[in-house]
């Protein structure tokens, strides 16, 4: 949705979720019709992502991290397990790590290759735990993210995020990252310094 060039009705669509009760509670729309074009293409994960591309008239070339069928898990700070995204962010409680059941997930060729011929690489900005750490959590990108000579830049969120992120620093998100990709692994840090007021906050 980030690099459409569809009229912004449609983009709003794509970034909404569902709210209310009920088994779609909290699911991006985006995602359920990622998932509807999936199944029209036979379970092609890769092909739903370019046919949506086209349908968002997208500006660049979307590649998933991996095309494995992995669930997202959390660890929280009082030792429960979580699984799925949504569950994750509606929890509640601290999270004390994120991990990808099962582990050895493979990565896609391309997305490897677009990196190790990237000039800069941009991570984030976008939800922590759910949406950017997954991605590294695939051993592949991670190790490739070590590997290109590209500059990588980290653009850390405005703010924190209710139910992931609650009291975090932008020195804690970028921790976060730090810490699986290694010291020497993000060459620059972007942060805003302003203090967002109070009533342009969205819960």
């Amino acid at each position: 949705a980030a690099l459409a060039s569809s009229e912004s009705a449609m983009l709003d669509l794509f970034s909404s979720r569902f709210k209310g009760e009920g088994g779609l509670k909290d699911h991006s729309v985006g995602n359920l019709l990622l998932a509807a074009m999936a199944e029209l293409k036979g379970g092609d994960f890769y092909q739903a992502i370019q046919e949506l591309s086209k349908v968002l008239a997208i500006r660049g070339k979307v590649l998933p991290s991996t095309l494995s069928n992995v669930t997202l898990c959390a660890e929280m700070a009082d030792g429960k397990i979580i699984r799925g995204e949504s569950s994750i962010t509606n929890a509640g409680g601290t999270i004390r790590r994120v991990f990808m059941d099962p582990a050895d997930a493979g990565a896609v060729p391309e997305a490897i290759q677009s990196i190790m011929d990237a000039d800069i690489i941009v991570i984030g900005p976008g939800s922590l735990f759910t949406s950017i750490v997954p991605n590294l959590l695939v051993k592949d990108i991670a190790t490739a993210l070590r590997k290109t000579k590209a500059k990588k830049v980290y653009i850390c969120n405005i703010m924190s995020q209710p139910g992931e992120t609650d009291d975090y620093s932008a020195s804690d998100h970028a921790a976060k990252i730090i810490n699986i990709l290694g010291k020497k692994a993000i060459d620059y840090i972007i942060a805003d310094q302003v203090v967002i007021p109070p009533e342009e906050r969205q819960y």
